[in-house]
């Protein structure tokens, strides 16, 4: 799907059904660096239980055109913007990493239209380190196979490669794209509020091997929450490629 948001192109994977206003509707939120590709795994699954589902590309990712946007807060706004062109109603919002944070300030800002949220590998806060940060803005590869390291010691172990480096592919995707999504996340700061704040029912999935977001990071995020649950999977922290299988049953569970 694509539609105009203040005259710039945007692209949304819908699994090839459009939007029907009768349905619930998904909207899946990828990570620093990413785009709809890694919820390939389950929009299908959800479209197949009867929901509406949009993967959508940030502004400057995949198949949405750019430049990004700077600041998690511009992303909540533009996010609203989308859903209003779309005619939505009520939405169930699931965010990875900092689609995590996306869900969560613009659960700050619009919450009248949230009914569920779900997290998946993600915090109130999310520092970046500052090597990270250097290497991203110098279009260095190795922040590519640094971003993967921290996430998970065994990521040889996916199939096809590196999911990650197959998504981010030049050095300009580096610096365009993943520099300024890792910089809009170390400067998030309005996590705590925003999480307290929350009240629609949330779930929390956290990888047992994320390296990114640790267990005990992830539980302080959670118990912040009012209504929530959280589901620990064995895998690191793209949850949704390593074990894809267990994270939509849960959330399935969850959405019933």
């Amino acid at each position: 799907m694509i539609i105009k948001i203040d005259n710039k192109t945007v692209y949304a994977s819908d699994a090839g059904q459009g939007v029907d206003l009768d349905k619930k509707t998904i909207v899946f939120l990828h990570g620093s660096g990413l785009s709809h590709i890694v919820w390939s795994l389950v929009e299908q699954y959800f479209s197949n239980k009867n929901f509406n589902v949009l993967s959508i590309d940030l502004p400057g990712h995949g198949n949405s055109e750019g430049p990004c946007l700077k600041s998690i807060e511009l992303i909540a706004d533009w996010l609203e913007k989308v859903f209003d062109q779309l005619n939505l109603g009520q939405i169930i919002l699931i965010g990875h990493s900092q689609g995590c944070l996306e869900a969560l300030e613009y659960s700050h800002r619009y919450k009248k239209r949230l009914e569920k949220i779900i997290f998946i590998g993600g915090s109130y806060k999310m520092p970046v380190h500052q090597d990270l940060i250097s290497l991203a803005e110098s279009g260095d590869s190795d922040a590519v196979k640094l971003m993967m390291k921290w996430g998970y010691e065994g990521s040889k172990k996916f199939i096809g490669g590196n999911p990650i480096e197959r998504i981010i592919q030049s050095p300009r995707d580096i610096k365009e794209m993943l520099a300024v999504d890792l910089i809009a996340c170390n400067n998030y700061q309005n996590g705590k509020v925003a999480a307290e704040d929350i009240s629609c029912p949330s779930l929390f999935i956290f990888g047992q091997l994320d390296k990114m977001v640790n267990i005990e990071k992830g539980k302080k995020f959670s118990h912040m929450v009012k209504n929530s649950t959280q589901h620990i999977i064995n895998c690191g922290h793209m949850i949704m490629i390593e074990n894809a299988f267990e994270m939509r049953d849960k959330i399935s569970e969850f959405l019933k």
